[in-house]
């Protein structure tokens, strides 16, 4: 099966054999999505055509994926931003910590397949820019990896998530990131991501501790 090929991502192989399966159900569905829709557009694929590609019932695809706009938005990275934050030095700087792990996360995702990653975040990019649906979309999905920064934010500065500053920061850093994916893509991926990446942090202040 499609599933059965589709190699664990370097991020994962800390985790058991049953979670190690859905990451591979989870990328067989979205390989086979994107697939799709270079060959025919985002509107015409249908979620039957994305479980047909990848050997799984339509029922297995909204197990994993609500909508067909998760599959753009929602990749195996998110949870891993949380435990790289988690790992870094108690008294290490917030913004500090936060510039390690997303380049960590980042190397750890092109270590895993680098031609595919970049193809594939172009055209999640500009699937966001471009596709009304999957717009309206990421607001929400936004959301939920903002949250999942926010705890580990809270941690690492004895705040509640729930702070007013620890959600706006958590939440500026969410759309500034996504700003830097976007001005990346519009200049055809020629500039250096990782440098992208600085140049945006560098525009945040370190989050004070309580």
């Amino acid at each position: 099966m499609t599933t059965a090929r589709t190699p664990v991502p370097e991020a994962a192989r800390h985790l058991g054999l049953r979670e190690r399966k859905k990451i591979k159900t989870r990328m067989a569905i979205r390989e086979a999505t994107y697939s799709l829709v270079k060959e025919q557009g985002y509107d015409a694929t249908t979620v039957e055509q994305i479980a047909d590609r990848a050997e799984v019932s339509p029922s297995t695809v909204f197990r994993y994926f609500p909508a067909k706009e998760d599959i753009v938005l929602t990749d195996e990275y998110d949870p891993l931003l949380e435990k790289l934050l988690r790992e870094r030095p108690a008294d290490e700087p917030v913004l500090e910590s936060l510039r390690w792990a997303i380049r960590e996360a980042m190397a750890m995702a092109l270590t895993d397949n680098p031609a595919y990653e970049q193809d594939e975040m172009l055209l999640r990019v500009r699937l966001m820019v471009e596709v009304p649906q999957v717009r309206s979309r990421l607001m929400e999905s936004m959301s939920v990896t903002g949250r999942l920064v926010c705890r580990a934010l809270a941690e690492r500065t004895g705040r509640h998530e729930n702070d007013l500053e620890v959600r706006v920061y958590a939440m500026g850093l969410m759309g500034a990131l996504l700003e830097a994916m976007i001005y990346w893509v519009e200049g055809d991926c020629r500039d250096d991501l990782p440098e992208l990446i600085d140049r945006t942090l560098a525009t945040f202040k370190d989050l004070p501790r309580r």
